[in-house]
């Protein structure tokens, strides 16, 4: 089996592609060991030292490591691991209905202006995140206020670049193709919460 790497935006993340599909439909975004224990191959990513979340794709993996790890050590454990998962035949998830996000399957009460967001984000942005390793969850829309609210993931959570690339480019296609959207929002982590508001309080 051939693994290859490739880089990310984000220096502390790194794909792994292991020649064969990962994720039928959708992706997975593993942000702490905790979320790992449906899937057999998250959970023994997350048993390598140093591994702090773990990411499925259609065909990658994305692993993102502690900023003292080194990836000359941790990239031969991750071979290991993707290798082991591949030849023993497990499932990828033990219980399968809590595999892919489905959050943008367009639903018969969404509005137009819904279902026409779920559309951009599933044909235009997705595919470009997840070229960085990373992917993006809709989480909802108000239609009073005109923000959409998404959440990144993968390579996208933690990366310096992903604010800029949700301001930036997502929120100006939205804008552009859907003239009721005035804005996107970023959700975070619990713990990216707190991160997010320390830092806001002692501005």
């Amino acid at each position: 089996m051939f693994i290859q790497t490739q880089a990310t935006p984000n220096p502390s993340s790194l794909m792994f592609y292991p020649d064969k599909p990962v994720m039928q439909v959708g992706s997975a975004d593993f942000p702490n060991p905790r979320s790992a224990m449906n899937s057999p191959l998250a959970k023994s990513l997350f048993a390598i030292d140093g591994v702090t979340r773990v990411f499925f794709g259609s065909d990658f993996v994305t692993v993102t490591k502690s900023e003292d790890a080194a990836w000359e050590f941790l990239k031969p454990e991750v071979f290991a691991a993707i290798m082991d998962f591949y030849s023993s035949g497990q499932p990828l998830f033990l219980d399968s209905q809590a595999a892919a996000a489905m959050d943008t399957a367009i639903h018969q009460d969404d509005s137009e202006t819904v279902a026409m967001i779920k559309e951009l984000l599933e044909t235009r942005i997705r595919p470009a995140v997840q070229d960085d390793g990373g992917d993006i969850v809709y989480r909802g829309f108000d239609p009073d206020t005109g923000i959409v609210k998404l959440k990144m993931q993968g390579a996208c959570s933690g990366c310096p670049s992903s604010s800029v690339t949700l301001k930036s480019g997502i929120e100006n296609m939205l804008m552009h193709y859907v003239p009721e959207v005035k804005g996107v929002e970023q959700e975070m982590d619990a713990q990216d919460d707190e991160a997010t508001l320390s830092g806001q309080m002692s501005s």
